[in-house]
């Protein structure tokens, strides 16, 4: 494990965000196995550095800085020995940068000078090639609790005269996971408008809405159904607006939770969606799929069948809405976010950015408003719906 943390960088208040200049940030490599990470900043910051596996990663968190306006092109124009770079918001005051390695290296030297009279600071790391087992002895983030992703406290026992109807409303991607991109629009940024929409249009008709996110951080997938627990949501849907190059992908489209999925495009689409946590850098070694398989089990009882329909009725309030739908709006596939045992939850595709005509649409707020207006409206039929089918279904 590689772990600094500088707490201490002059005498100037930590609080206030430090801009990364671009100009002064490069990713260089050298001879004999050597690379260096230099990232300039406005001010001195406490930050992280650690390398993870699987795939192997440099991970470093700054605490206020503000990457905003930066590409990753712009710190490393040709990939080398590290082969990408992405960066952005990680948790609530705090930034993370991800640099995937071609090849095993370790910090050799990690450093922040700080600039005495202008308060301007330099994190440097130089990084030197290893063999697989220097590399897998230096793997792994801190164990510190303050460092943990975001979790929620466990959810309170259900109160029977608690007669809200609570919607999970989960933006998708976010902070550090920008998503599909296309000619300078990020998908996180259009879903959290849209979500934002949908949150406006179900509590005008008297509907409670707890968001996964309602700002740009990163949010872990098993946090986002956590939050959702917490809250004791009635149901979850996670929105997205992907690109997907196989079949032409376009038009609306409405997942459910499935082991198998319903066809190879939809299979790729949810391996996508699944790593969002090793795109952001998690740490994913504590993951259980046994834990999965039998959440799987559980909600095929009570919670598919309601899902399924919360699929059918959402998809028919959207055509009926102009649409577009895609020729099969009605999908299945393994999407981490949709494996509550015993929330009803569904994943939209309003549209994918890598279809021309549904670009279009995503960046037209008059569409955007019909498509939110006609989901809320399906959503507040399905409420009615699952009511009255409840006596039944419980019996």
């Amino acid at each position: 494990m590689v772990l600094l943390c500088a707490s201490q960088t002059a005498a100037q208040d930590l609080s206030a965000l430090a801009r990364v200049d671009p100009a002064k940030s490069t990713i260089t490599d050298g001879w004999f196995g050597k690379t260096r990470v230099t990232i300039a900043l406005s001010q001195g910051v406490p930050y992280r550095v650690f390398l993870l596996n699987d795939p192997a990663r440099l991970v470093v968190d700054f605490k206020e800085a503000d990457w905003a306006g930066i590409r990753p092109a712009m710190i490393l124009p040709e990939p080398g020995r590290i082969s990408a770079i992405r960066f952005g918001a990680f948790r609530p005051g705090w930034s993370r940068l991800v640099a995937d390695l071609a090849e095993p290296m370790v910090p050799v030297e990690i450093g922040m000078p700080v600039d005495i009279a202008s308060g301007a600071a330099t994190l440097e790391i130089s990084l030197r090639a290893a063999g697989p087992a220097a590399f897998a002895a230096a793997i792994g983030p801190a164990l510190d609790p303050d460092w943990t992703l975001a979790l929620t406290p466990p959810p309170q026992p259900p109160d029977p005269e608690d007669a809200r109807f609570v919607v999970a409303i989960d933006p998708g991607h976010g902070g550090i996971d920008p998503g599909a991109e296309r000619e300078g629009i990020a998908e996180k940024d259009l879903m959290l408008s849209f979500a934002r929409g949908l949150r406006d249009a179900l509590m005008r008709e008297g509907a409670d809405v707890v968001m996964t996110r309602d700002d740009d951080v990163f949010v872990a997938l098993e946090s986002r159904v956590a939050i959702a627990h917490q809250a004791r949501a009635d149901l979850f849907i996670s929105l997205h607006a992907d690109s997907l190059s196989q079949g032409g992908a376009k038009g609306a489209t409405v997942y459910t939770l499935s082991d198998e999925a319903s066809d190879a495009a939809t299979a790729h689409l949810a391996e996508r969606h699944n790593r969002s946590d090793i795109i952001a850098g998690a740490d994913l070694t504590g993951s259980d799929d046994q834990v999965a398989g039998i959440l799987l089990d559980l909600a095929r009882q009570e919670t598919e069948p309601r899902s399924d329909d919360l699929a059918r009725v959402l998809i028919e309030g959207m055509a009926a809405a102009g649409g577009p739908m895609n020729r099969r709006p009605l999908r299945r596939a393994g999407f981490s976010v949709l494996k509550s045992a015993d929330i009803p939850s569904v994943l939209v595709e309003v549209g994918f950015l890598s279809s021309d005509r549904d670009l279009k649409n995503l960046r037209d707020p008059i569409w955007r408003s019909v498509m939110i207006n006609a989901m809320a409206d399906a959503i507040l039929n399905w409420r009615d719906q699952d009511a009255a089918r409840a006596p039944l279904v419980r019996q």
